[in-house]
């Protein structure tokens, strides 16, 4: 593995991963979010947020992607999104339905599904920029 390009991508990922959800989830589909994603009062307002392990916990995301795009071979936009669609997908199906299993609190089916199906595209997104960042220093060699 390329070490430069692994922190390049994942950087990358991170910066994406919060962009992505900061628009989606922040912004577009705050408030279905808030009343299907979690119980009343569990959220913190914008302005209680702990910055620094939104900002770690994204760009763990962006590195783990970028580790998994690596170990794939994925070098351009079109196989990092394929990858990162299968990612998101099962690490957030992983996730989602296992915390639906045991608690009351989390989410509805409803907030379950429209999660998934965000994850799976802003995993595919985020991919896509991985696998682009991590190819473009391929090298083609001309044909003489």
């Amino acid at each position: 593995m390329n070490s430069q390009k692994f922190i390049l991508g994942g950087i990358a990922g991170g910066i994406v991963y919060f962009l992505l959800g900061w628009v989606t989830y922040g912004m577009l589909l705050k408030d279905f979010m808030a009343n299907n994603m979690a119980a009343a009062g569990t959220m913190r307002a914008d302005a209680d947020m702990i910055w620094w392990a939104l900002i770690v916990g994204q760009l763990a995301g962006g590195f783990f992607l970028a580790y998994i795009i690596s170990k794939a071979n994925a070098t351009s936009a079109g196989a990092g999104a394929g990858v990162g669609l299968v990612v998101g997908l099962l690490t957030c199906l992983t996730f989602d339905l296992t915390m639906y299993g045991v608690s009351t609190t989390i989410t509805s089916l409803k907030g379950l599904a429209a999660d998934v199906a965000l994850s799976a595209v802003i995993s595919a997104i985020v991919g896509a920029v991985v696998g682009w960042v991590m190819g473009m220093s391929k090298k083609t060699v001309a044909a003489a």
